[in-house]
């Protein structure tokens, strides 16, 4: 399972899925999950309160594993934003999390659903990085600066960082790569 953390309008869902798609188009399986296509159905009884937002996440996990366990590589992207919340992304499977870095005056350009916006003028209450904190994540196996990259960039960067999780076994005169991207610790 890999976990995609930052604020909204980071870039998170757009690099999940462009991982998601050239996974997919080489024939690895793999589903990206994220906050509108989560919190549509399953989670569309769940509010933004603290509580609300740990049972997003304790649900999250266990869809998530549920991807894990048939095989698939699931690439989760939330806010997340508490810290003692992130935890349940660790039980029962691997998971490596991905921190991406960008400024809240980015995110709050790239916001085409006007949430920060709605945030600012008090609409929404309890939005992230505006009148709730985000606990950074401390150890993060990769951090990403979105800023100077382009989406495609950013998943190459991904890509780079599970390729080098990973060690090719030399059969014949080829070298043959596991279908796996996880190994366990």
């Amino acid at each position: 399972m890999y976990v995609i953390l930052g604020l909204s309008g980071a870039g998170k869902t757009s690099i999940a899925f462009e991982l998601e798609a050239y996974l997919v188009s080489r024939g690895i399986p793999a589903y990206g999950l994220d906050g509108d296509n989560i919190r549509c159905g399953l989670n569309k009884d769940l509010s933004f309160s603290k509580k609300d937002r740990e049972e997003n996440i304790r649900r999250v996990a266990e869809v998530a594993r549920l991807f894990a366990d048939s095989g698939q590589i699931c690439l989760c992207s939330f806010v997340s934003p508490f810290a003692e919340d992130r935890w349940v992304y660790q039980i029962g499977h691997d998971m490596l999390a991905c921190k991406i870095q960008t400024p809240l005056a980015v995110c709050e350009q790239r916001d085409n659903k006007g949430l920060y916006l709605k945030a600012r003028q008090g609409i929404i209450k309890g939005f992230t990085g505006i009148d709730q904190p985000y606990e950074t994540p401390e150890h993060p196996e990769l951090v990403l600066k979105t800023v100077d990259c382009t989406v495609e960039q950013s998943a190459m960067q991904v890509l780079s960082f599970f390729a080098s999780l990973l060690c090719p076994v030399y059969i014949a005169d080829f070298f043959y790569w596991p279908h796996s991207l996880f190994v366990s610790k």
